[in-house]
């Protein structure tokens, strides 16, 4: 059982997948740098906001008076809106960073393409190689 163990975790898979993992932690702040450092900066300079959080904000109640817990600190009371806005935000975020992950494996794609015809030949071309070859010998 323990060598069945130990030859399960050895399996390839399981360690690029644990290192697939490990990576994706960490390129998530990449992410999340490129759109907020950048992006939703220059959409702060087209429309003055970085986000369109109150945008399309709607109003339900008045609510009670807003009062401060003493205990806690927190805010209880005050208004209820319905915040689109905030789902605006959130859905554009998702479309940026799903191009800029689309954008960064088309490069990554592009480099390894570049990468496998450096490798010489196919199998296709070789085999239609062997193919003239052989007719011309016989």
């Amino acid at each position: 059982m323990i060598q069945e163990f130990k030859d399960f975790i050895m399996k390839g898979n399981l360690i690029d997948l644990a290192i697939a993992v490990v990576l994706a932690t960490f390129f998530a702040p990449v992410i999340t740098a490129i759109v907020d450092g950048i992006i939703l900066n220059l959409i702060a300079a087209i429309f003055g906001k970085p986000s369109f959080d109150d945008v399309a904000r709607i109003k339900v109640s008045d609510g009670d008076p807003i009062t401060v817990d003493e205990t806690t600190g927190e805010v209880l009371g005050g208004p209820t809106y319905l915040e689109f806005g905030v789902l605006i935000t959130a859905i554009f975020t998702f479309v940026i960073v799903g191009f800029v992950c689309f954008l960064i494996v088309k490069a990554y794609n592009k480099l390894n393409e570049a990468d496998e015809e450096d490798d010489g030949p196919s199998e296709v071309d070789l085999l239609t190689e062997i193919r003239d070859q052989l007719r011309t010998n016989n």
